[in-house]
């Protein structure tokens, strides 16, 4: 079988999800293995993706090997995908698959954005590995990886493969309004993000009519505009202080143009099932921040141009986003039904959040997502310097084998009711016990209501 490994690491072949591939490569050594080195090479393939096109032509299977930056894939795959599409390459009818290495921080919304991309492209998609870091090195991680492998030859010889997905993409035409502005009465620094082009008139409608009901100030930072000197390299020189191996400054116009705002917007077109390659560079290049939640309590919200109510994976990804640093989720506005009404909508929603800074209780998304990067700093805080700091000083070492009053109280009650005679005499004495502490609350408001 023809394989192309569409290697979409900046790392090239210094690519740790690579070692899963050459493990492979190694262990099945039948197949023919053929490696692109999208990530790498994506200014290359920018100019001349002839080459490119026809190793895609040619093989039987897509394999596309990447560490998960942010949700997604890193900004260099997310460009390749583009090419292929721009340069409307029949990869029709062809399986793909893939394998991602990370420490399992949102890997399901980068797997669903690949599978998403693939389907668009008629490719028969079969479902991938997803790898910690070190798996590889663990007899439990090559078992892993063979078994992944084997269901893949099984599914591609039954002609097994994910059921395709109808996504509409009608894009509204129902006409946006930009009434005149009202007076800016509130004080504050409300920054909109946004990657408009010149000839994207309906974004900038959207973008003026939010700008126009909104009571507070506002002003647009064009991310199209910025000189970037490319997406992340995963290099983690910025592990220790910050500050980005490129000297584009970008780290310092983050931090000073938008960071110190008093809430963002994001205004955006949905491309791709995602917001875009020039976001996901700017998304990619945050790791200046680290995982450091540096925006804590801040509102949050989004102007969304396009079909954003079809693409599930993508709300998941903007909620936990929110979720993960602790802002306030403010919503999106789309333009598909009432663009008006929903600009609108979330104009006042984040006045009010503003008046209110009422942050709310995290989710799944924003526990689950902190906690994997709680151990991740933990253990690696001699690199990661920075992080360490941060997650020291705003006490997300939570960890539960701290809390020992609890541990020995879960004990004492284990043992309790591991007795069928002490639990037919304490009958529902636990169910009270347990709700005494919240019977106190209310009958406290209760007396003070008196």
């Amino acid at each position: 079988m023809n394989i192309l490994v569409i290697n979409g690491s900046p790392k090239g072949n210094y690519s740790i999800t690579l070692q899963t591939v050459n493990y492979l490569m190694r262990m099945y050594p039948k197949h023919h293995f053929e490696i692109l080195h999208a990530g790498q090479r994506i200014r290359a393939l920018e100019t001349d993706f002839s080459q490119a096109a026809d190793s895609l032509k040619n093989a039987e299977l897509l394999l596309f090997a990447y560490p998960v930056y942010t949700f997604i894939a890193p900004y260099q795959l997310h460009r390749f995908i583009e090419l292929m599409k721009k340069n409307q390459v029949d990869v029709s009818g062809k399986f793909a698959t893939q394998i991602t290495t990370s420490k399992h921080f949102y890997d399901v919304t980068a797997h669903q954005y690949i599978l998403e991309n693939c389907q668009d492209m008629g490719l028969k998609f079969i479902r991938g590995l997803s790898a910690d870091m070190d798996d590889l090195l663990t007899a439990k991680g090559q078992k892993q990886a063979r078994d992944f492998w084997e269901y893949l030859n099984w599914s591609m010889e039954q002609d097994y493969y994910e059921p395709f997905r109808y996504h509409p993409m009608a894009l509204s035409h129902i006409p946006i309004t930009v009434p005149e502005s009202v007076s800016k009465t509130q004080d504050g620094d409300i920054v909109i993000v946004t990657d408009c082009p010149p000839e994207n008139i309906r974004l900038k409608e959207m973008i003026a009519r939010f700008q126009a009901v909104l009571s507070y100030p506002s002003r647009i930072v064009n991310i199209s505009d910025y000189p970037f000197a490319g997406g992340c390299l995963g290099c983690f020189n910025c592990a220790t202080d910050g500050t980005c191996i490129y000297k584009d400054d970008f780290d310092t116009f983050l931090r000073e143009n938008i960071q110190k705002a008093s809430a963002i917007i994001y205004a955006f077109t949905v491309t791709d099932h995602s917001m875009g390659t020039r976001f996901k560079m700017y998304d990619d290049r945050q790791f200046c921040n680290g995982h450091r939640t540096v925006t804590v309590g801040m509102p949050v919200g989004y102007l969304a141009c396009g079909p954003y109510s079809v693409e599930n994976n993508l709300q998941t990804i903007l909620e936990a986003r929110a979720q993960v640093g602790e802002n306030i989720f403010t919503g999106v506005a789309s333009d598909e039904t009432d663009p008006d009404s929903s600009i609108d909508r979330l104009a006042t929603t984040l006045e009010y959040a503003l008046e209110h800074k009422n942050v709310g209780p995290q989710n799944f998304y924003g526990i689950g997502g902190m906690k994997i990067f709680r151990d991740l700093i933990y253990q690696m805080q001699g690199m990661m310097k920075a992080d360490h700091r941060f997650y020291k000083a705003n006490g997300h070492y939570d960890f539960p084998q701290k809390n020992k009053g609890l541990i020995f109280k879960m004990y004492l009650v284990g043992a309790l009711i591991s007795s069928p005679k002490i639990k037919a005499k304490m009958g529902n004495k636990m169910n009270e016990g347990m709700l005494a502490p919240y019977q106190k609350l209310l009958d406290s408001i209760d007396k003070n209501n008196q």
